[in-house]
């Protein structure tokens, strides 16, 4: 036993001298500890949730997320007006929105960081998002047939055409438009990704200008004078043998980063620590409590969890220990307080691959309907909750996870029950003909053995897997092998349907059915199953263009019934967890809504043991 605990005391010693010795400045109000670093700080460049999260400290939308239910509220804008036919958003900036070098926030901030975000330069990966709005794709394909023909267009030609083709315009320096293609009841939600923050262009591109421009630029805004030369911009350039705007990214660090948001870049030691301070020019400081952030990275989850127990930090940000289930087990007895599990807005899956023929020119017996009914009606869900997983999450029938959109019922999907999975299997021609135990079709040939293909990143696959191997093989009669690779392979698998069945899970980006029932689009580019149903399409369809929100639930309700009682491209498991450390006496503000994208300017540390809440911003109508 001394044996044992020598190393991790050996451990301990070294977090608590790495956190105690390493720091330079007085230790921040709130620190938490990240399990990876921070990929980018440019916002259009951004996909990971860590990115995002400090994102909402360092910029400010034209709006914003109540954490509490995820409604809409204004930040940046002081109103958006929304005509009758829902085809244009028109946002008037605040007028004490400032940058924190003190320049005024404008609408051409807003319309240069669209412009960036939807020009295939930049390769943006949620470009795509923002194809609903007006002239965007046109624009798009636009450029890239200029790309394709090496064309060595200025910025300002760019812009110029950005201007021109898509439905962003500048009425005055404090109000901006969007026009639509279509209505998207879900377009402010988007606005409030990351991603739509505004950016401040002598900033990102470096520009090199006189002190009476640069004070001219301070009090009027950037877009008052003309841009210099691009030999005078440190951070972009144009690739002379692509045409393409080449975006140095270095702007996007430590003395350099000029933001909107409550929080400024103060300091940022890759793979080890990143500082935020207030902003003194934000326009509400009251809004938070918080006159500093820091962000500590620990990759090792044993680490990152002593780190926390020692008084290192206020929270970690994601707990994946092989003994997190133990965790949680003793926060129910009442033995731990610091061990938090919330549903998220995401959920955990099986694949059937729908293709009529494998990718070794064998039929698929998936391409049935009937089969996939059968094994999704041959599984337990609570046992692979309870026994391969551990956590206990909640299990679902359903892909969109329960109580996340509001004005959204639960479908409830197919259940368990052995009967109705062995009637299944019967009604699409495999019978236990020969009493063996195992099925066959009418000819006597047995049922091909199922392939679970899965990721060995993680033991949480290989657990399940072995989970539904053993349950498919005694319920249905049916022989299953297991096959698990790495994340690189495994990805390449599903885009070339090189599976028969495939862990999956998936994360909603935005407050809408849409956000989960779009993957089962024929030709989306997320329909790694090569599910096909035109009329699934043509629903979808249909719920996109109508107008009445609750009609549009019902539709999209209707339509993910069908899908997860008749169809069931996918066998659906659990509502995945997010599991965080914290002591609630002491941290409040973390918002506990499925959705969980944490805002950590509202975050409160509670020295009283008194709760505190955040100050809202006005809500939209």
């Amino acid at each position: 036993m001394i044996k044992l605990l020598l190393p991790i005391a050996i451990l301990f010693a070294t977090v608590v001298a790495v956190f105690t010795f390493e720091e330079k400045h007085p230790k921040s109000d709130f620190v938490f500890i990240n399990r990876g670093d921070v990929f980018t700080l440019d916002p259009q460049r951004m996909s990971w949730l860590n990115d995002m999260q400090m994102a909402y400290c360092l910029y400010e939308g034209l709006v914003q997320w109540n954490p509490s239910d995820f409604s809409i509220e204004l930040a940046a804008a002081d109103s958006v007006k929304k005509s009758k036919d829902e085809l244009s958003y028109t946002f008037h900036i605040r007028e004490d929105a400032r940058w924190s070098n003190g320049a005024p926030l404008t609408s051409y901030d807003f319309q240069y960081a669209w412009m960036r975000l939807l020009t295939p330069d930049f390769a943006s990966d949620y470009s795509d998002f923002f194809f609903s709005i007006r002239g965007a794709k046109s624009y798009w394909n636009w450029r890239s047939e200029q790309l394709a023909a090496t064309s060595n267009l200025s910025i300002e030609q760019v812009a110029a055409r950005f201007a021109d083709m898509v439905g962003i315009t500048i009425i005055d320096a404090n109000t901006i438009r969007v026009d639509l293609e279509q209505p998207v009841p879900y377009f402010l939600d988007q606005l409030a990704l990351a991603v739509c923050s505004p950016v401040y262009k002598p900033c990102v591109e470096g520009w090199k200008v006189t002190q009476d421009v640069r004070e001219k630029m301070l009090v009027e805004g950037w877009h008052a004078v003309k841009p210099p030369a691009m030999e005078k911009r440190n951070w972009i350039n144009i690739d002379k043998a692509t045409g393409r705007l080449k975006q140095k990214n270095v702007w996007a660090r430590p003395g350099t980063l000029v933001s909107n948001g409550p929080f400024i870049l103060d300091s940022w030691r890759y793979k080890r620590d990143m500082r935020l301070v207030r902003n003194p020019f934000f326009h509400t400081p009251e809004q938070t409590s918080l006159d500093s952030i820091e962000a500590i990275t620990i990759s090792d989850t044993n680490t990152a969890i002593m780190a926390f127990e020692s008084g290192a930090a206020d929270w970690l940000n994601g707990v994946n220990a092989d003994y997190q289930a133990d965790m949680l087990a003793q926060q129910l007895r009442g033995e731990r307080t610091n061990i938090h599990a919330f549903p998220t807005f995401g959920t955990d899956f099986f694949s059937f691959n729908c293709r009529e023929k494998l990718n070794n020119g064998n039929a698929n017996p998936f391409h049935d309907a009937a089969v996939r009914r059968a094994f999704v009606f041959g599984t337990d869900r609570t046992a692979i909750v309870k026994h391969a997983t551990r956590l206990l999450e909640p299990t679902v029938s359903s892909f969109v996870p329960p109580q996340s959109i509001d004005g959204y019922e639960t479908v409830v999907g197919i259940g368990f029950d052995p009967n109705r999975a062995i009637a299944e299997l019967k009604s699409a021609g495999w019978v236990d003909r020969n009493e063996d135990g195992l099925v066959e079709n009418p000819d006597g040939e047995l049922f091909p053995v199922v392939e679970i293909l899965y990721t060995t990143n993680t033991p949480r696959y290989k657990w399940i897997a072995l989970e539904l191997r053993d349950q498919w093989q005694q319920r249905l009669g049916i022989r299953i092998e297991l096959r698990g690779t790495d994340n690189k392979f495994f990805s390449a698998d599903l885009r070339n349907g090189n599976f028969m069945i495939a862990r999956g899970r998936w994360y909603g980006d935005y407050g809408d059915p849409t956000t989960f029932l779009d993957v089962f689009r024929s030709n989306g580019g997320n329909n790694d199953r090569g599910y096909t149903n035109t009329n699934i399409d043509d629903s979808l369809d249909l719920a996109a263009v109508e107008l009445d929100p609750e009609k549009r639930m019902q539709m999209l309700h209707d339509i993910e019934e069908e899908l997860f009682n008749d169809e069931v491209p996918m066998l659906v498991i659990c509502q995945l967890l997010q599991l965080y450390m914290y002591e609630p006496d002491r941290v409040s503000g973390l918002t506990t809504h499925p959705r969980l994208t944490q805002q950590l300017w509202r975050v409160n540390i509670n020295t009283s043991g008194d709760q505190q809440t955040y100050i809202p911003h006005q809500q939209t109508n």
